[in-house]
């Protein structure tokens, strides 16, 4: 499907078609050397990505004392967080609600923008969709007890999932998203084989199927979405037919990320700084390295100012 036919059946609400939607990067938690971020050193990530937005996602809260170190850095810098709330195996998930009742306490409910149980736990088939719904709950019902360091409730505080589009699509999965306050989507052109004259048709005919595929599970266009993970790599081993360079990486963000953000929807990146302590391996593992839209030495790579006119 072509850009014009997806954006005419987008199911956008009149207020969200008349804004820009907004943007926000994955973050890493792990220094170049592989060690674990402190909260000075969250706080200098918060720094550069402040001129482009205020909200970052992470995907757990008890790996490398995420939740520790990265809340009061967002508090410092005036950042929201995405905090990813581990699910499995379930010696992690009591780590995670152990991490949380320790460090809620001590910040603010307006620094959490929301709480993410899993990511991608339906694609690994790590969870089918009616534990998912169960872990949702039970981790809504479980922060709910917890007051912030003002007295607020986190209750307060939406709790949802993110997962691959094509598995947010599929109805035998709607009981994942009943139970969702709020959901996101992960699509990647890049990992379809996509050439670049057909990436963001493809980003946008994914993120359409699932939009409307949410909407429909919970009777409303009335739901706070977002896609939770997309980008472009830019450098490593070709996929098929997607080529990982600086150029195609810039195209994309102008034709796939401003793009959807034109159309109201909120896009969160993958992601904000390359990870130079992950491994290199065989294939096309070497992508991993080189997905930061800002290199592992906080060089911008190519300009984010949409071109929208």
């Amino acid at each position: 499907m072509r850009f014009a036919t997806l954006a005419a059946t987008l199911l956008l609400t009149a207020s969200q078609a008349l804004a820009i939607g907004d943007l926000a990067f994955n973050l890493g938690v792990k220094k170049n050397d592989g060690s674990c971020k402190s909260t000075q050193d969250y706080e200098s990530d918060l720094q550069v990505l402040k001129p482009y937005t205020n909200k970052v996602k992470v995907y757990a809260a008890s790996d490398c004392n995420t939740l520790q170190n990265l809340g009061p850095a967002a508090e410092n810098e005036g950042f929201q967080i995405f905090l990813g709330i581990w699910p499995t195996p379930d010696s992690h998930y009591q780590e995670e609600k152990g991490a949380v009742s320790a460090n809620l306490p001590n910040l603010k409910t307006s620094t959490f923008a929301g709480f993410l149980v899993g990511s991608e736990s339906l694609y690994r088939n790590d969870l089918n969709a009616e534990q998912l719904a169960g872990l949702v709950n039970d981790f809504r019902s479980f922060v709910s007890g917890i007051k912030d360091s003002q007295g607020n409730s986190y209750s307060s505080v939406q709790v949802g999932i993110v997962d691959s589009w094509n598995l947010l699509i599929a109805s035998y999965n709607a009981p994942a998203v009943q139970a969702s306050d709020f959901v996101m989507a992960n699509a990647f052109s890049y990992w379809q084989g996509q050439t670049m004259g057909n990436a963001s048709y493809s980003f946008f005919d994914d993120i359409m199927q699932a939009l409307q595929t949410i909407q429909t599970a919970k009777g409303s266009t009335d739901i706070d979405f977002w896609v939770g993970e997309t980008g472009w790599p830019t450098a490593g081993a070709n996929f098929d037919a997607s080529e990982p360079s600086v150029d195609n990486a810039k195209q994309f963000w102008q034709e796939g990320i401003c793009a959807l953000r034109a159309w109201g929807v909120n896009v969160i990146v993958f992601e904000a700084f390359d990870e130079d302590w992950k491994p290199a391996s065989a294939g096309n593992a070497d992508v991993e390295t080189h997905w930061g839209v800002w290199s592992s030495g906080d060089s911008l790579k190519y300009p984010l100012s949409c071109n929208l006119s």
